[in-house]
């Protein structure tokens, strides 16, 4: 069931499962895997979980609970191509639409896209 309203509650659910799906991921799975291992319930894996939930929950309600660097830690990951951002926004899109209705996935997707696109240029990858 698609939710109508963000909530904290259903923010948590979304990230769980769009993370699911990147660790089993040919082109993200790896920089994941890479960096925190392949068991989503491992304490590393935990902490960065809460890290996204909070990212979101703070872009989202305006909440200041996401105190982090956002772009840092993305800068030591390497071999990041155009291709893996647009794999990551496909997977994040297709998870918006599974948790909530067009009008609210559309809010996460423009705000995504828009982080992405920051990203990118920062670790000078063309647009």
């Amino acid at each position: 069931m698609q939710a109508e309203k963000i909530s904290r509650d259903n923010i948590r659910t979304f990230v769980m499962k769009f993370y699911a799906k990147i660790i089993k991921d040919e082109t993200v799975g790896p920089f994941f895997i890479a960096k925190l291992g392949d068991d989503m319930q491992s304490e590393r894996w935990q902490t960065h979980l809460e890290i996204i939930v909070g990212f979101w929950i703070s872009l989202v309600f305006g909440n200041p609970k996401y105190r982090g660097r956002l772009f840092l830690p993305h800068t030591k990951l390497g071999q990041l191509k155009r291709e893996t951002f647009e794999q990551w926004l496909k997977l994040f899109g297709e998870t918006l639409d599974e948790a909530y209705i067009p009008e609210v996935s559309k809010i996460f997707k423009e705000r995504a896209e828009l982080i992405a696109s920051n990203f990118m240029r920062n670790l000078g990858i063309t647009l």
